[in-house]
């Protein structure tokens, strides 16, 4: 199983800092990762957030790309509906190229109205416009009509999937699947079944929620003071436009008891050991090639979060890679 870090590139109010300063440590921490044996690094995508959250994470690919000789690269996710098909892939091919054939594309349904709207979408249409993309630009690369082509073929295409009707969906595709969430693996399985697809070849990758610290007790204040603000601002987007009353702030004391189990609404502040033996119980029977975990913190400090991204490097990989 490898590891990789997975970046938002987020600047909150309350801990800002120069925007050229954000982009610039978040590249060397590419480099660093690299340097200190991460097998990837992941960007997402989200618009018009306070925050600053990226909003076109295949330009950041591309300097990442340039900065880096061997790590690969992937998005986690890129919102499949705001773009065109010949758009998304001719971005990637080009980030492909740059990287010597590093990419992943990862694509998404997206969620946040806003979003949507101001890109003149239908949210509502956000879930089959996922899959319509992914069915386009198979068409497109099996046509040769984007030039130039990506350097890989075939092209690793993911989808972003966390419930059991769209990760059953992705199997059918015979595309990969982009979690790691508790009971999403059958429902994948099935799918690659149903698809007439070798179930040798379906493969799982996906973010987990996991803090490395040499002692976690004394982590874990500053670890829950960003992940509940980082959680917090994604359920208050998700309401957004709909109407629906805001929610309550997340409990972390009940986020770090449910732990691993939890999936995305959990957290595991752990020792690499720990975290290694806990990630093998939860993943066991699933085919997971990639765990990636948040490694740009604002709000956590500097030492703990840099020592974080060490540890996941040199300590949590060779042990998940030893399994």
């Amino acid at each position: 199983m490898n590891v990789g870090l997975y970046l938002d590139l987020r600047n909150p109010e309350r801990w800002r800092r120069p925007w050229s300063d954000v982009y610039r440590e978040a590249l060397e921490l590419c480099a660093e990762g690299e340097r200190l044996g991460a097998d990837s690094v992941w960007l997402t995508e989200h618009h018009f957030f306070d925050d600053g959250y990226i909003a076109q994470p295949l330009t950041f690919a591309a300097a990442v790309a340039a900065r880096t000789t061997r790590v690969r690269i992937g998005t986690a996710i890129y919102i499949a509906g705001l773009r065109p098909a010949p758009h998304i892939l001719e971005e990637a091919a080009i980030v492909d190229l740059l990287s010597g054939g590093r990419l992943d594309l990862g694509l998404g349904a997206g969620y946040r109205v806003p979003e949507f709207e101001r890109y003149g979408v239908e949210p509502q249409r956000a879930m089959s416009l996922l899959f319509e993309r992914a069915r386009d630009i198979r068409s497109l690369l099996s046509e040769k009509s984007v030039t130039p082509p990506p350097a890989q073929d075939p092209f690793p295409l993911w989808l972003g999937c966390n419930g059991p009707v769209g990760a059953r969906r992705t199997g059918r595709l015979g595309e990969r699947l982009l979690s790691v969430q508790p009971g999403v693996s059958d429902a994948y399985l099935r799918g690659v079944e149903e698809g007439g697809h070798d179930p040798r070849a379906a493969t799982m990758s996906g973010p987990v929620n996991v803090f490395l610290a040499d002692d976690p007790e004394r982590a874990w204040p500053d670890v829950a003071r960003y992940y509940a603000y980082m959680y917090d601002s994604y359920r208050a987007a998700a309401v957004e436009g709909t109407g629906a009353p805001p929610p309550r702030p997340v409990d972390m004391d009940e986020w770090r008891r449910k732990g691993l189990a939890g999936g995305l609404r959990g957290i595991l502040v752990a020792t690499p050991e720990d975290a290694a033996a806990q990630l093998r119980t939860e993943l066991a029977g699933m085919p997971v090639e990639t765990v990636f975990m948040w490694s740009w913190l604002p709000g956590v400090p500097g030492a703990l979060a840099e020592r974080h991204v060490e540890l996941v490097c040199t300590k949590l990989r060779p042990l998940l890679q030893g399994a």
